[in-house]
């Protein structure tokens, strides 16, 4: 008789043992088990013939999945390391590495692929008789030269076309079974591609020297330099090889142009995984990268654990982006993770960024990352020139300085386009009544409803609360109540007034909501459909505007004198990344920032030395004051309905390291938003200047956090290597 360990999706940080009377199970398969009055999905992760428990009282496995492991052989180390670097339940990680389908119980099996095909119909229709319909019509020109894919053809030509010629019989549903063989490799034609210049050339014979082997590499190339055909000309390379390509994109946004410009190079499929896709669509891309029938796979952060039969080239794109990092359950940060993975599957990888995170720039200047330089663009495209622009004492237009209005319409007059930056969705920040003084807050968070103005309400964007916006003010009754602040649609109404001759676009998570919209309204930006453009951080992240030569950021005092030591980092590094949306083409291109403090040293050192000026003395000052890369932290949360609970807790977890050598302790402290959906939120952080140090001693005293009396009476949570202090 077997002892088999299972992971199962539970907050226990163990594995449970099951009888199994049939055949050796491998590891990495799924079974169904009882777990009490339930049936619960696991993983074998374990086998033995003995157990620490009473054999004759375990339960027996009641199904066996699949026939062969889901998880190969690395994915099962990188999930058990997984486990012991953040401290997580191994049940939970294996979760988080497996498709949504997979969790639901469906076969690993890849299943016969649904296409379009012409009915006998469709064959015989004359084209020209769909020339009120182009959608229809391409669609059915495209399957007079093959059948085509389902989700292509919905991606390509749109649900209604196809609906429509449904509907007249011209096309019908036909499934083909999946073939064995991977055929991207002989539909590999490589495109004409751009002749590298120097600094290219260089980083592509660095990353070509160890397709064979580990080698970790930071692509630090300013905004604009061609750092995507360093990606290009060196996948080239591997996908001759037979190998295969994973690249982590921070944004779905970023996937379309992304996987449209690899597909035209290469003229292969490219597999796309996103949480816009639903759990079919994932599990279909997951299995044909595990059976290498794809050659490049691009995503998002959980793209990092799809399997690979033939690993050849990781790439992590914007690396310094914060949504690499999961911030709840798992709290595993996937550019970390890749480092691994490329390690244990002895493959290069990729880091590229105009701003590198700090701690991955320190890895590069210590010698643990090899350093690839891009110091200048691509083509005949020129640096945009950066100036700070003084707004005290000047008359502000719904947010806009009256000079920038000036600039901005000269630059307009020249048949360009001008991107504009403010980091708050919706009308205005806040609603204040203009006789008391009363704002209207949010009762579960203690912070102000957001003005909606378009869809007439007031929204909480910490809990989503929401209420329409009232006609009195609840205090004093007065009917003067006014919007305070300046967010993206008042910025877009004052605009589209001002300048009611061009066209605006409006792109936040309010506008861009629903599936391809964001993708739609790109594409709109680059076919000059809109000449004023407005945004939040989706704007930041890598677009390609070539008509964008003036870039206005508003409203970035506030990030000035945050608490958060990380602040001044991630506000160079969207500075500098809004900077490079401007210029990118022929035509030169400027940024401008309005403040109320030019001359604050850190706008200063960006605007005079450039990114890489002012990380370096960043690096400088968090040695100082012993802060990550120079030190290593780990955040232990808690909330409660009561705010003694949540700080009694963290008190009794501090008591517990007080005596630790070379860890401290900084808190109990509230955090930087203190009450949330009706919780109070309290933090204490751990640190010390080894690693090794930091996790022995919270992998001696998790044990006893959880038994605390508290803990089961609040939500807690550890994370290790935090990020975000909020």
């Amino acid at each position: 008789m077997l002892i088999i360990r299972v992971a199962l999706p539970i907050p226990k940080r163990q594995l449970f043992d099951y009888r199994y009377d049939g055949k050796a199970l491998a590891i990495g398969v799924r079974v169904s088990v009882p777990f009490g009055p339930r049936k619960l999905l696991g993983v074998v992760w374990e086998t033995s013939d003995q157990s620490a428990w009473d054999i004759s009282k375990l339960k027996s496995i009641e199904a066996v999945l699949d026939d062969s492991p889901i998880f190969d052989p690395i994915l099962i180390k990188l999930c058990s390391w997984l486990a012991q670097y953040y401290k997580h339940p191994i049940g939970d990680v294996v979760q988080t590495a497996m498709p949504v389908a997979l969790r639901k119980g469906e076969s690993s099996q890849e299943k016969p692929i649904e296409f379009w095909t012409l009915s006998h119909q469709g064959q015989a229709t004359d084209l020209s008789s769909l020339s009120r319909a182009p959608k229809q019509r391409a669609l059915l020109e495209a399957l007079q030269k093959q059948d085509c894919l389902k989700s292509k053809a919905k991606s390509e030509f749109g649900a209604a076309a196809i609906k429509a010629l449904v509907e007249k019989a011209l096309v019908e549903s036909i499934s083909k079974q999946v073939s064995q063989e991977p055929t991207w490799q002989q539909d590999l034609v490589v495109q004409d591609k751009p002749k590298a210049n120097v600094e290219q050339a260089i980083a592509i014979s660095c990353i070509e020297a160890k397709l064979d082997q580990y080698g970790c590499f930071l692509l630090d190339g300013i905004t604009g330099s061609g750092k995507t055909e360093v990606y290009l000309q060196a996948i080239e390379q591997v996908l001759k090889q037979g190998k295969q390509v994973l690249i982590l994109v921070p944004e779905i946004g970023l996937t379309p142009q992304t996987v449209h410009r690899f597909k035209y190079r290469f003229g292969i499929e490219v597999g796309v995984l996103h949480s816009g896709l639903n759990n079919n669509e994932r599990l279909q891309v997951w299995q044909q990268s595990a059976s290498a029938k794809l050659g490049i796979i691009i995503g998002t952060r959980s793209a990092i654990f799809t399997p690979m039969l033939k690993p050849g080239l990781l790439i992590v794109d914007e690396e310094h982006d914060s949504s690499y990092k999961q911030q709840d359950g798992l709290r595993y940060h996937a550019r970390d993770l890749a480092v691994m993975r490329a390690h244990e599957e002895n493959i290069p990888l990729v880091l590229g960024s105009a701003t590198p995170a700090l701690e991955t720039l320190n890895n590069a200047l210590s010698g643990k990352y090899q350093h690839l330089k891009l110091h200048q663009r691509a083509g005949n495209a020129a640096l945009a020139t950066q100036h700070v622009f003084d707004i005290r004492q000047q008359p502000l237009k719904f947010g806009v300085a009256q000079g920038m209005l000036e600039r901005m319409s000269q630059h307009l007059q020249q048949d360009s386009q001008v991107m504009l930056f403010i980091n708050r969705r919706g009308y205005a920040p806040a609603l204040m009544c203009h006789q008391c003084g009363f704002v209207e807050h949010c009762k579960h968070c203690d912070k102000p409803y957001t003005v909606h103005k378009q869809l007439y309400k007031l929204q909480c964007h910490h809990c989503g609360s929401a209420k329409p916006i009232p006609k009195t003010c609840q205090q004093c009754h007065s009917h003067e109540l006014v919007s305070m602040g300046v967010g993206t649609e008042q910025l877009e109404q004052g605009l589209a007034e001002y300048f009611p001759q061009y066209s605006s676009i409006r792109i936040d998570s309010d506008s861009a909501r629903g599936k391809n919209k964001l993708d739609k309204m790109l594409n709109s930006i680059n076919n000059n459909e809109h000449q004023i453009l407005i945004g939040t951080q989706i704007l930041s992240k890598g677009h390609h505007f070539p008509n964008v030569t003036l870039v206005l950021i508003l409203d970035v005092d506030g990030a000035l004198f945050s608490a958060d030591y990380r602040a001044a980092e991630h506000l160079a590094q969207l500075i500098t990344q809004l900077a490079g949306r401007a210029g990118r083409a022929e035509k030169p291109g400027e940024m401008w920032l309005q403040t109320h403090d030019p001359g604050h040293p850190l706008l200063q050192d960006l605007i005079n030395n450039g990114y890489s000026h002012f990380a370096q003395y960043a690096l400088m000052e968090r040695q100082h004051a012993n802060l990550p890369p120079h030190s290593f932290q780990a955040l232990f949360k808690a909330q409660a309905l009561s705010a003694r609970d949540a700080f009694d807790f963290l008190q009794q977890i501090a008591q517990l390291f007080s005596h630790v050598d070379g860890v401290s302790c900084l808190g109990p402290i509230p955090a930087l938003m203190e009450k949330r959906q009706g919780h109070f939120r309290m933090q204490l952080l751990l640190q010390s200047s080894q690693r090794s140090r930091l996790q022995k001693a919270i992998a001696q005293q998790i044990q006893q956090i959880e038994s605390l009396q508290l803990a089961n009476k609040i939500r807690w949570s550890l994370d290790i290597d935090p990020q975000d202090f909020t």
